[in-house]
């Protein structure tokens, strides 16, 4: 884990009158975890944190957790040497070229903003959505209100994955909307969620319960819905001696494995009359979307291959087809097979593995690997860097070795050229913003519509009411 040096404040200290300017793209936990550590190791260190949104921290404004995080993200803005700047979009309001220009050291965490695509037949039939859309959907994201996924004309919802987003989406769709209303989930999703007549969920993965890929907690928790009937094939249970051997490597996959096979174990044979139904379906790949014969252009179902593991020990078991098919009717369907990273003009890409080509945070000039082609001064952290992978405090570590890599880089003046002489930074991106009437909305600004949101909903007995428009947050931000 990197330290700071006694040699980082000597590095400095001789230019107080041209600070290090950083500039981490991105306000979700990756982007946040960077500028702190960037202030801590760099003492004359000014960071400025944008983001495209006039809200900050990304998917954790829509998480539960999340108040601690909140809280400490929080700190980190008000430092005086940080500053947030929302409702900035690189690439239109600035682009990556100006923001090298303007800053000694540009670390891009921006995160992942599209979806993987199954590129099997009927992806596109209406009804097949990206769970990453109806998280947005039901969180209140200003980019995710006009999804408007039909609840009423089908019982049966059929989730692809079974990771913690997964897990978020199938809860929302069983919960009790009584038990929603104290929350702040969107008004416009709990009321269509109010009127859902979605009775049965499926979570599908195409390997066994031993490697589900969801955590503990998130299990726990829509396990623990009421009058939820639960079914788990028992068949699904049995362990090969590889799934023990992963047992025993893994914490997480043993007490996940402990808590299907308690519900499992627990269950009644049948549903009660009226009673929801989630089912953990496992070892299972969808081949292709079945469209409705009744609803041209709507999905009635998927086909789904069996699969069964093959692979060369624990941990590296995967599934492939055993030429067994079967379908299961639906009429809503929701991907949640893994984000995507979306690249920007300037910016090498590996679109096979759906990130920037780095070495430990360093940005390569390609994505040949060679580490003698390193895009001086450019960094990356979060998924952009790894892949959409892991938890909030995933990112911690990340953002440290991110951290690590520009001291050294520093140490080693291989970023000397660039911060020995004077960069605007943030003046000169205020300037450039003004220049393009962009209205940036700084971090005092976001406070106001916190406080709006929480006057709202204490209307409500919620905790907040999320303003869902760009119209309304930045009306409300002036």
């Amino acid at each position: 884990m990197y330290k700071a040096r006694a040699w980082l404040s000597r590095s400095f200290t001789a230019l107080s009158s041209n600070p290090l300017r950083v500039c981490v793209v991105g306000s979700g936990p990756a982007g946040f975890y960077t500028a702190e550590k960037t202030l801590k190791a760099h003492q004359e260190a000014q960071v400025d944190i944008i983001d495209r949104l006039p809200t900050p921290f990304g998917l954790v404004r829509s998480e539960k957790l999340q108040q601690i995080v909140i809280n400490q993200f929080s700190r980190v803005v008000q430092h005086e040497r940080c500053s947030f700047f929302g409702n900035v979009t690189l690439g239109s309001s600035v682009s990556l070229s100006e923001l090298r220009q303007l800053y000694h050291v540009v670390v891009l965490a921006y995160g992942a903003e599209s979806d993987r695509a199954l590129g099997i037949p009927g992806e596109d039939l209406i009804g097949v959505h990206s769970a990453r859309e109806f998280v947005w959907w039901y969180n209140g994201h200003p980019d995710g209100k006009n999804l408007s996924p039909d609840l009423k004309s089908t019982d049966t919802a059929v989730i692809l994955g079974q990771g913690n987003v997964a897990l978020d989406v199938a809860r929302i769709l069983l919960r009790p909307t009584e038990e929603l209303a104290t929350t702040d989930i969107a008004s416009y999703a709990w009321t269509a969620l109010e009127g859902s007549s979605i009775r049965k969920v499926y979570l599908v993965g195409r390997r066994g319960p031993v490697q589900a890929a969801c955590t503990a907690k998130e299990l726990r928790e829509i396990l623990g819905i009421k009058n939820l009937y639960v079914h788990i094939r028992e068949d699904d249970l049995i362990k090969s001696p590889t799934d023990e051997e992963e047992m025993k490597n893994s914490r997480i996959q043993r007490r996940v494995y402990e808590l299907l096979s308690k519900a499992a174990a627990s269950a009644s044979s049948q549903p009660m009359l009226g009673q929801r139904e989630l089912h953990f379906v496992f070892f299972r790949k969808p081949d292709s979307f079945l469209e409705s014969n009744e609803r041209s252009g709507h999905v009635s179902g998927v086909h789904f291959e069996k699969t069964a593991l093959k692979g060369g020990g624990p941990g590296k078991q995967y599934a492939v087809g055993t030429g067994e098919f079967e379908d299961l009717d639906c009429g809503m369907v929701l991907k949640s097979i893994g984000y995507k990273s979306v690249p920007v003009n300037g910016l090498p890409f590996d679109n096979h593995k759906g990130i920037v080509p780095n070495i430990r945070g360093r940005v390569l000039k390609n994505i040949s690997g060679d580490s003698s082609q390193v895009e001086n001064g450019l960094y990356v952290c979060g998924w952009l860097k790894r892949g959409p992978t892991g938890i909030i405090a995933t990112n911690l570590y990340c953002a440290e070795e991110t951290v690590g890599s520009i001291s050294e880089d520093l140490e080693q003046g291989v970023l000397a050229s660039s911060s020995g002489l004077p960069k605007p930074g943030r003046e000169g991106l205020l300037q450039l913003l003004d220049n393009r009437n962009v209205r940036p909305v700084p971090f005092s600004a976001w406070e106001k519509i916190d406080s709006e949101e929480k006057r709202l909903g204490s209307l409500r007995n919620k905790p907040k009411e999320k303003l869902t428009t760009y119209e309304d947050l930045l009306k409300v931000a002036t």
